[in-house]
């Protein structure tokens, strides 16, 4: 057996261990895990058992919630947190959709995975239970994006200027798989500024082989998804008048860190392929074709207002683009939903991005209120996260991924830490923030 099977095998056991004896939010991050290693795959595949691994962490998360459902619960029902009417209003449509899909029997085999998509997040969002649980969550991503960037750093470019071959169940092609790293920037920058030398250490090891995973996969979507959320939050960082002593000066390091690490991994390669996004004459080169497949989806639902379903437009593309688009893909998340559910799914899903950061905001004014500035920036590096996925994701077919799906449900659980667990303890008469936090607990 090689090592990577064993050490998979250790990792599945253990974690499943890990939910019955310590927490049930162990078994969530079990499935982040599992969803990056994708064992079924890989190559050292068949030296496991040949069963679903991911079912099987989506069955112990739903029994640990039914063990521990009280415990869970306290402070955590679904219909406090506004962000859930949403993700179930957008599977309703997409089950609404039956009647409007043009292949139908693909549409019901996605919106069936979607189900299970919105019902993992919503049993995570109970099982996330602590404050310590959300770490370990966003530490489980971190880890698993750290995987495949070096499993992209081991593997080299096998296909032109790219890495094939690596992606993720939901994410197969290169696009997608490095879409999945993106929101690791802003989580890295956080936990740099506020970790000890070893935590310092692990974020720049992580960063390292995530970036280099990026530069051979060579997503130039991806790259902006990089520089706009991982951005965002260094200037917030640096720019922010709630920053705390020395806190500019370390974000200037991790900055110089950041570009150096970058430069140093960014080849001839990588350039040239950035250089294209500038060439917008040269539509097959730059991309900028995919602006003419955006447009034709205002003529799709000019048609077909409530959408064609999932791989509608594929169905479709050359009634709109002509005949040698056959079978085309959108390339953009916005375009694919509006697409796919019309003009009511993609208002829906717009709710719930606006519903989501509308209660962070209100959880971010409430950490201030109590002076928990480094949670303050925690909910801060989460919304970066989101938003890198959403501009990288803008390039691609990724509306319904797993890793969109997390960083809304990371968000769900520190509105529910911040801002939701203060309206429930709000009647307690003690103004400390420690003891309402005890009291929720």
């Amino acid at each position: 057996m090689s090592k990577f099977a064993l050490l998979f095998l250790m990792v599945f056991f253990g974690g499943v261990a890990a939910t019955f004896f310590y927490s049930g939010a162990a078994s969530f991050i079990l499935y982040q895990v599992v969803y990056f290693l994708n064992p079924d795959d890989r190559w050292w595949s068949s030296q496991i058992p040949g069963i679903s691994y991911s079912f099987i962490c989506s069955l112990l998360m739903i029994f640990s919630l039914a063990l521990g459902y009280k415990r869970y619960s306290r402070i955590s029902p679904w219909k406090m947190n506004p962000v859930f009417k949403w993700v179930v209003a957008l599977v309703l449509i997409y089950y609404f959709a039956y009647f409007f899909a043009v292949d139908l029997p693909v549409h019901k085999r996605f919106t069936f995975d979607f189900l299970k998509l919105a019902i993992v997040i919503m049993v995570a969002y109970k099982l996330l239970h602590s404050e310590k649980s959300l770490d370990a969550a966003i530490w489980g991503y971190v880890i698993g994006a750290t995987y495949i960037g070096y499993l992209a750093t081991i593997t080299g470019r096998n296909a032109g200027d790219r890495v094939e071959g690596i992606g993720l169940v939901d994410a197969p092609e290169a696009n997608g798989t490095a879409a999945a790293l993106v929101p690791a920037a802003a989580f890295l920058m956080y936990y740099a500024w506020l970790g000890d030398k070893k935590i310092k250490l692990l974020c720049m090891l992580c960063g390292g082989l995530i970036a280099n995973g990026l530069v051979l996969i060579n997503s130039r979507g991806s790259f902006l998804g990089v520089v706009v959320g991982g951005g965002a939050f260094l200037l917030i960082m640096m720019f922010s008048r709630h920053r705390q002593k020395g806190q500019r000066a370390m974000a200037i390091i991790i900055a110089v860190i950041g570009i150096v690490g970058f430069l140093s991994v960014a080849d001839d390669s990588f350039w040239d392929r950035m250089r294209t996004m500038t060439n917008p004459e040269n539509k097959a080169e730059s991309g900028s074709g995919r602006i003419d497949y955006w447009l034709a989806t205002f003529d799709l639902v000019e048609d077909h207002p409530m959408g064609v379903g999932v791989q509608g437009y594929n169905r479709l593309a050359e009634l709109y683009l002509g005949e040698e688009y056959r079978n085309k893909s959108v390339h953009s998340l916005w375009f694919q939903g509006l697409s796919e559910v019309g003009w009511l799914g993609i208002s829906v899903f717009l709710g719930l991005i606006i519903t989501a950061y509308r209660h962070s905001r209100k959880a971010r004014k409430w950490l201030l209120h109590e002076g928990d500035i480094n949670n303050y920036f925690k909910v801060r590096a989460i919304e970066c996260g989101l938003l890198s996925y959403l501009v990288a994701g803008s390039f691609i077919n990724q509306f319904r991924s797993q890793v969109l799906y997390w960083m809304i449900l990371l968000l769900a659980v520190a509105i529910k830490f911040y801002y939701l667990r203060h309206i429930a303890t709000e009647s307690v008469p003690s103004t400390s923030i420690l003891q309402r936090r005890k009291v929720a607990s």
